[in-house]
């Protein structure tokens, strides 16, 4: 093992009074997802955490009350990094996935104070272990900029198989995922995002992408998920004539699909190899209406979404 070398030193420190000396203060970057009903729901948070725990130095996991087995599943990763708490969702918060923004912000509060960065993963996103240096050197480099309040990632939205992508306007391109540690942010509507009161977070970029595979199970499993879930955004009366739906989801219902043929990250490959369902989708196909045709056409040749919502500020 290489040993550890200290940052070197001008000869003049030494003349200096011992207690006027300190080493430079290490980036502390914590982790936090929250989770309920994980192998109900098939959700892959076991790699999600895996993806990037080279990436933190602790990992808050708040799981919520169930009893499918998700509380050993979150144990099963054996991390020293890993700190588990329990929470009990309340299930009466039910509009526009209210329960999930106050989950979240309840864990954000049991975050350690000493927190400089908070690295935040949802159950479904994985990042790629070739951005973990890239994702480390943003914080490093934006850590005394106080002006800069989150991080911003890419996205890849895999939709029916580990094959496609989303590439319409249905999907959104960006989102912020690492928020320096302030307890004045707060997760916002269904805590796709973060906010700092009512104003959004100045951000910079992450240089990195979170794959985002909440939409690629087999059909039936995915159909029973969006029952399972679909309580978190809908009224009763809504939650119900879901309930009574079919048992299989339609993944012919796209606008827009392109076919993704690089590696996926490393944590997913056993995932993937699971996989017993192929769904054959015809990606020349384009169900847009005419005026989301024309803003396709113009993005894909531009690189600009006109009247893109951006729950941020890019500085």
């Amino acid at each position: 093992m290489d040993c550890l070398l200290l940052p070197k030193v001008d000869i003049f420190i030494s003349s200096l009074p011992l207690s006027n000396f300190q080493l430079p203060q290490k980036l502390k970057i914590v982790g936090f997802t929250i989770i309920k009903d994980a192998l109900l729901n098939d959700y892959p948070i076991v790699e999600a955490i895996r993806s990037i725990l080279p990436v933190v130095d602790e990992m808050l996991v708040s799981v919520g009350q169930g009893d499918d087995g998700t509380l050993e599943l979150i144990e099963s990763i054996g991390s020293d990094k890993l700190r588990i708490v329990r929470s009990e969702w309340d299930m009466s918060l039910r509009k526009g996935g209210q329960v999930l923004a106050v989950e979240t912000d309840k864990a954000y509060r049991q975050l350690p104070a000493d927190t400089d960065w908070v690295f935040y993963i949802q159950g479904d996103e994985v990042l790629h272990e070739k951005y973990h240096a890239t994702v480390r050197a943003s914080c490093e480099r934006y850590a005394k900029s106080p002006e800069v309040e989150g991080l911003l990632f890419d996205y890849l939205h895999f939709y029916g198989t580990y094959d496609y992508v989303g590439d319409s306007r249905t999907w959104y391109r960006h989102e912020v995922r690492i928020i320096r540690f302030d307890p004045a942010i707060s997760a916002y509507r269904d805590a796709q995002g973060f906010r700092k009161g009512n104003k959004k977070l100045r951000v910079k970029h992450s240089g990195a992408v979170i794959y985002h595979y909440g939409w690629v199970k087999n059909p039936a499993q995915m159909k029973k998920k969006m029952k399972n879930v679909g309580r978190f955004w809908n009224e009763e009366e809504a939650w119900n004539k879901m309930l009574a739906s079919g048992d299989f989801f339609d993944y012919s219902q796209f606008d827009s699909l392109s076919r993704f043929t690089e590696p996926h990250p490393e944590v997913m490959c056993e995932r993937i190899a699971r996989q017993d369902w192929q769904v054959e989708l015809d990606l020349s196909k384009k169900k847009f209406a005419l005026k989301d045709r024309l803003l396709y056409w113009f993005e894909k040749r531009t690189g600009i979404r006109l009247f893109e919502f951006r729950n941020y500020q890019y500085i």
